[in-house]
């Protein structure tokens, strides 16, 4: 049996390896595979193994002997789903492993904001508090986490992880979905929701017009949730005082993208889930997933939703 793995980079660098695939079937394991090498590296493949790769309807046509993709990350939209059921093919996830790395991350920007880390490390490295005769010496404001409301878009495992964490700090959490008006007007908004057709680009100019003045907003979901150039502007007239993004609507971004040079948008290269446990997890499920296929279970089936 042909297992190809399109681009494992993105999971397994100098620290870890699929070792764990190697008694299920013959193993191809590359790096990362452009667009135009799919479907030749796909040749012949019973099972393909993918993060980031692109998986369409017309690259599924053309791959008879494929029974079986592994997503190894708990989203899927970058596989066409519903042209996998219809061909016979199973698609499985990774669902929750990033759970405590991602809730972790959100709160690693949201401290940047309120807590000027980089600024202030900066300024101390640069000599600045050497050269200050204040034995504490401050230019930018402090934000203070207690007594802050913080709005949750997405109340699944992160979301509520994000809820458990954020009542730690003292802060006043509100649901989107129990309650859409409160959770709008939060002095912080993240987002931790899937993507799906209806609600691409649904943080919008008329969705930011409703936010709180002055709020933050932050997204460790899919950057294609927000209309990046509406929040650009929001950002810059200071509707918005601040955006922490680890995800952007093309990643890597694009030269035209107008989020990276504003100097209140803190912006990770897609780097929330990646701590060596979550991918540890990562390697072990999707092993596991697909020895649970082989052998006639289902586990962690998203064709089948």
């Amino acid at each position: 049996m042909k297992i190809v793995i399109l681009d494992g980079n993105t999971i397994v660098q100098d620290d870890l390896n699929w070792d764990t695939l190697l008694p299920l079937g013959k193993l191809t394991a590359y790096d990362d595979t452009p667009l135009d090498k799919v479907l030749e590296r796909m040749a012949g493949a019973y099972a393909v193994i993918t993060n980031k790769v692109i998986l369409s309807r017309e690259i599924l046509l053309q791959c008879p002997d494929l029974k079986y993709i592994s997503v190894t990350a708990t989203g899927y939209d970058n596989v066409d789903v519903e042209a996998a059921k219809e061909l016979g093919i199973a698609v499985t996830n990774i669902p929750a492993y990033s759970t405590d790395a991602v809730a972790q991350h959100t709160f690693a920007l949201i401290l940047q904001i309120t807590n000027q880390i980089s600024f202030y490390g900066r300024f101390v490295s640069e000599g600045g508090w050497a050269a200050s005769d204040q034995f504490c010496y401050w230019t930018v404001p402090i934000i203070l986490l207690s007594g802050k409301s913080l709005g949750i878009i997405g109340y699944g495992n992160i979301g509520k992880k994000v809820a458990e964490i954020a009542a730690a700090f003292g802060m006043t959490v509100n649901v989107y979905s129990q309650d859409p008006d409160k959770a709008i007007k939060s002095d912080f908004l993240t987002i931790h929701c899937p993507v799906t057709d209806e609600n691409k680009g649904f943080i919008n100019q008329a969705f930011i017009d409703k936010m709180k003045d002055g709020a933050v907003l932050i997204n460790t979901a899919r950057g294609s949730l927000i209309n990046e150039a509406d929040l650009a502007v929001a950002l810059k007239s200071g509707k918005l005082a601040a955006a922490g993004l680890d995800v952007l609507s093309t990643e890597p971004p694009a030269a035209d993208n107008p989020l990276p040079p504003l100097s209140n948008c803190y912006i990770t290269p897609h780097v929330a889930w990646i701590p060596r446990e979550t991918r540890a997890t990562v390697v072990d499920t999707v092993a596991e997933n697909l020895k649970c296929f082989l052998e006639g279970n289902i586990h962690n089936r998203v064709d089948l939703k």
